[in-house]
C-alpha cells in the first residue's frame, strides 16, 4: 500500500467535529450491515503493539484491519528494541518504513505516541493511554446514535472514576449540541482538570453541558447510565481504603429506577458488584455487549480513516 493519506488518533482533541461524527457515522454504518464491501486496507501492513491486556480493543482492531484487507504484525510488551533504550523517534523511523499503521496500547504517557506519530509514512491510533482511551468515546458514540439516531440532546450520566475512558467521553460529548454530561466521581478521583476546561470550551460553542460533581445524591434523569471497571487497566491507587469512596458510586437497580427507561453502558470488563450490581449489568436495560460489538464496528471506521480510506462524514446512519 503506497501513497495514501496517513492520519494520526492520539486524542479525541486531534479530531475537527466534522472528522470525529464522520467516524462516528461510519462506524454506525458498519454496525448496521452497510460498507461491508469495502477493503481500504488491501495489501495494508498492520502492527498492533499491546503493553497491557485488552479483550475488547486489540480484537475489535485486529479483526478490523483483516476485515478492511488488511495484514497484521503483533507485538507484546518486551518485543521491541526500545526495551534495551533505543529511542521511540528511532523505533518509528523503522516500523514507519515497513507498516502502514501502528496501533498501540501503552497505558503510559500520550507522549510517547505522539513520538511514535512523528514521522509521516505511517498513521498512529492511540488504543489506550494512561490520560485517554480515544477510541473508546468514538465505540461509545457509535453506539448512541446506532441505538438512538442522534447524540444531539442526549443526557448521560457517568458514575465511578474520572478515568482514560471518562476524559475521552468528555471531550467527544461535549461536542454535541444540547448535550447533558453530568459526571458523578469520588473525591480525589475525578476528571482532570485540563479535560473539563476543554469541555468547557467545546460545550460553549455547541450548547452542551458538562458537571462534575463529587457526590451520588440527587441524581439526574438521563437517557444513559455509564460506568466503568473501578481499578483501570495498569493502574494502581495509593490509598489502600479507596473502595469506601468508590462504593457510594456503585450502578444498581436503584440508580437505574432514577432514569425509567434509561439504557446502561460499561465499557468492559466488569467486575459484577463492585461498580455495577449482576442486576443491572445482565438486565434488559443493558447494552453493554452492544457496546463491545461496537468497538469492532468503530475500529473499522477508525482504521478507514487514518488510510485515507474514505472521506470523513461520508454516508449517514
Amino acid at each position: 500500500m503506497s501513497g495514501p493519506l496517513r492520519r494520526h488518533l492520539i486524542s479525541i482533541d486531534d479530531l475537527g467535529f466534522e472528522e470525529m461524527h464522520g467516524i462516528v457515522r461510519r462506524g454506525a454504518e458498519f454496525a448496521a450491515g452497510r460498507r461491508e464491501h469495502a477493503r481500504p486496507l488491501q495489501d495494508a501492513v498492520v502492527g498492533v503493539l499491546f503493553r497491557k491486556t485488552s479483550t475488547r480493543t486489540r480484537t475489535a482492531f485486529s479483526a478490523g484491519a483483516l476485515r478492511l484487507g488488511g495484514r497484521l504484525i503483533t507485538y507484546g510488551p518486551g518485543d521491541l528494541q526500545e526495551n534495551t533504550g533505543e529511542t521511540v523517534e528511532d523505533t518509528a523511523a523503522v516500523l514507519s518504513r515497513m507498516l502502514d499503521v501502528l496501533v498501540a496500547r501503552t497505558a503510559g504517557d500520550e507522549a510517547e505516541l505522539r513520538a511514535f506519530a512523528g514521522q509521516r509514512r505511517m498513521a498512529v491510533i492511540n488504543a489506550m493511554s494512561a490520560a485517554e482511551h480515544p477510541t473508546q468515546a468514538l465505540a461509545d458514540l457509535t453506539t448512541l446514535l446506532h441505538r438512538f439516531g442522534r447524540i444531539d440532546g442526549l443526557r448521560v450520566l457517568y458514575l465511578g472514576e474520572g478515568n482514560n475512558t471518562a476524559s475521552a467521553l468528555t471531550l467527544a460529548l461535549s461536542r454535541y449540541p444540547g448535550t447533558e454530561l453530568h459526571l458523578r466521581t469520588p473525591q480525589g478521583y475525578g476528571v482532570e482538570q485540563y479535560y473539563l476546561d476543554r469541555a468547557a470550551e467545546y460545550a460553549a460553542a455547541s450548547g452542551a453541558t458538562v458537571t462534575q460533581r463529587h457526590d451520588p445524591a440527587d441524581l439526574p434523569e438521563v437517557d444513559v447510565v455509564y460506568t466503568t471497571r473501578w481499578e483501570t487497566t495498569g493502574t494502581t491507587k495509593a490509598d489502600l481504603d479507596w473502595r469506601r469512596a468508590f462504593e457510594p458510586f456503585r450502578v444498581d437497580k436503584a440508580v437505574m429506577e432514577t432514569s425509567p427507561g434509561a439504557l446502561f453502558m460499561h465499557d468492559l470488563p466488569a467486575h459484577r458488584d463492585d461498580e455495577v450490581t449482576a442486576e443491572v449489568l445482565d438486565g434488559p436495560a443493558s447494552i453493554a455487549f452492544e457496546q463491545a460489538e461496537n468497538k469492532y464496528h468503530s475500529a473499522r471506521a477508525v482504521l478507514e480513516w487514518c488510510v485515507g480510506g474514505a472521506p470523513a462524514g461520508d454516508g449517514d446512519a
